[in-house]
């Protein structure tokens, strides 16, 4: 039951994710890659904050220990840098020219990257994962690209190491979360990541388009919706149902549960853009779905997660 409810909670995050493909798109072109991802992760810092002030005082929670806060502002500045680099990159490479379904691929790509960094961590991940890890890129393969379409350009080289980055800030959630209050992970992380953002927002994007017509951008009422839902739904709510799923909870196991994005992604392109699946993407999904499944199945000596 404890690993249904963490499943079902990686499940809501895949498709909340799935849908911030579109905002992420619509955002960044509106004002830009950087300032779009610095300012959403302040948002969602500054919407978690009263959540947990109010957790704190409803439960009595009792001051952080020194060695815990310490282990926690360590654990939240390398997740919030982490963080940064992942979702700059990938906003990156949307904005130089990558499709939403090359870049739902090549983001998804870190879950087979995850056990291969996990080897050199020692932890040891049974067979039936592997073959769900390389049955799930196949289904990504078929749902997110057109036969023949594959092709490395430099946005897309960015998107892959976007996929490097989320692997190492899956496996960094993984290390800390399970000694760490989840919620403080999750703000500090939120706030390193919006704050680092602020650095390439003044150097590049405001340096280049002068602060007025920085500034301009933000009178574009358009932006609202997708600021509103990546800062809060994406990054908020997503997160921090990723650090409390992540629990004592195989990554490996999580990381192909969150590639289902890309399957999400691709239904709400039809509930909102119009954009219907054909026989080859329907089959991908399908895939990916059964994929998830033989992660989770207790053949052989599969660890105990």
């Amino acid at each position: 039951m404890k690993n249904f409810k963490k499943t079902v909670m990686l499940l809501i995050m895949a498709i909340i994710w799935g849908y911030a493909f579109v905002a992420q798109a619509d955002g960044g072109d509106l004002v830009g890659p950087y300032t779009f991802n610095g300012f959403r992760m302040l948002l969602g810092a500054i919407c978690l904050l009263p959540v947990i002030l109010i957790r704190n005082k409803v439960t009595n929670k009792p001051p952080i220990e020194s060695k815990e806060k310490k282990m926690l502002l360590t654990g939240g500045i390398l997740c919030g840098i982490s963080l940064f680099a992942a979702s700059t990159v990938q906003q990156l490479g949307l904005t130089l020219g990558t499709s939403a379904g090359k870049a739902g691929f090549l983001t998804a790509i870190y879950i087979l990257i995850i056990p291969i960094i996990s080897i050199f961590l020692k932890k040891r991940c049974p067979l039936n994962v592997w073959i769900a890890v390389f049955i799930a890129l196949i289904g990504l393969y078929l749902l997110c690209l057109k036969e023949g379409d594959f092709y490395i350009s430099f946005s897309d080289i960015l998107i892959i190491i976007c996929a490097f980055c989320f692997a190492i800030q899956i496996l960094l959630v993984d290390h800390y979360s399970p000694h760490v209050d989840g919620l403080s992970l999750a703000e500090i992380e939120f706030t390193v990541t919006g704050v680092v953002s602020l650095i390439p927002i003044c150097f590049v994007e405001i340096r280049e388009a002068g602060l007025s017509a920085w500034l301009g951008n933000f009178n574009n009422t358009a932006i609202i919706v997708p600021f509103v839902f990546a800062g809060i739904f994406s990054c908020c709510i997503a997160y921090v149902l990723q650090i409390e799923a992540c629990r004592d909870y195989n990554p490996t196991i999580a990381s192909l549960i969150m590639s289902l994005e890309a399957v999400f992604a691709s239904i709400f392109g039809v509930i909102f853009l119009k954009q219907y699946m054909n026989t080859r993407e329907l089959i991908g999904a399908g895939i990916m779905f059964a994929a998830v499944i033989i992660a989770q199945l207790p053949i052989g000596n599969k660890e105990k997660v």
